[in-house]
């Protein structure tokens, strides 16, 4: 209760001094927005150096369309949607304004039963309505492989709990390499030799896609 609280009156002071600086007509100057990218290994950047994953170049992205934002890389390899429900709270600092959500990757490696994702994502959303944050789902399909009904339980979980939570939402991670007309073939360029992380111009990509979601998950946060 009381953490709820001190989350919840910093956002409101945040605001009213916005409104003091507006009322007195003293020069405005757009805060830096804090957004924890909370993400498996496609979040952490695996296989690449530094500077090339996915949270420098989202970071250079916005930058250079003028955003002055700060972007929390809690990407960790191999991560669950369990694992990362066990993390958030602590993961969620005191000076964070949004959240970008993008698990579920390895759940689908592991045949986790749709309705456990379901539960462990709907309790990292509720985590941060409980907070007043500002979230991006990130979306995630699930192979042919597991069946119809496996597919589709577990397809539906992303934009039916970003309905529910009033969180913006993109229905894939890789949506940036996944364009309309794109052969299988056409994509080995942007990926790894595991086929399954994204090389540094395959993240580039993938930024191109994701950038305009974060600009209005900025503008959401500064409301």
């Amino acid at each position: 209760m009381f953490e709820r609280f001190t989350y919840g009156a910093a956002r409101a002071r945040n605001k009213a001094l916005a409104a003091i600086v507006v009322a007195f007509g003293l020069p405005a100057q757009a805060a830096e927005v804090d957004i924890l990218a909370l993400g498996d290994s496609l979040t952490q950047g695996y296989g690449l150096i530094e500077q090339e994953g996915f949270v420098p170049q989202l970071r250079a992205w916005l930058a250079a369309r003028g955003h002055d934002v700060r972007i929390v890389n809690a990407g960790v390899s191999g991560d669950t949607t369990a694992g990362g429900l066990a993390r958030v709270e602590w993961s969620l600092t005191s000076e964070i304004d949004a959240m970008i959500v993008a698990l579920g990757g390895n759940d689908l490696l592991r045949g986790v039963a749709p309705e456990v994702a379901r539960a462990n994502l709907d309790g990292i959303l509720q985590v941060a309505q409980d907070r007043q944050l500002d979230v991006l789902v990130i979306g995630m399909q699930a192979p042919g492989n597991y069946g119809p009904d496996y597919k589709a339980s577990f397809d539906v979980i992303y934009p039916e709990l970003a309905a529910q939570y009033g969180a913006l939402y993109l229905d894939s991670f890789f949506a940036g390499l996944t364009q309309e007309g794109a052969a299988p073939a056409d994509l080995a360029g942007f990926m790894q030799s595991d086929g399954i992380h994204p090389n540094a111009k395959g993240v580039a990509r993938i930024v191109e896609a994701i950038g305009p979601k974060v600009e209005e998950l900025i503008a959401k946060a500064g409301e």
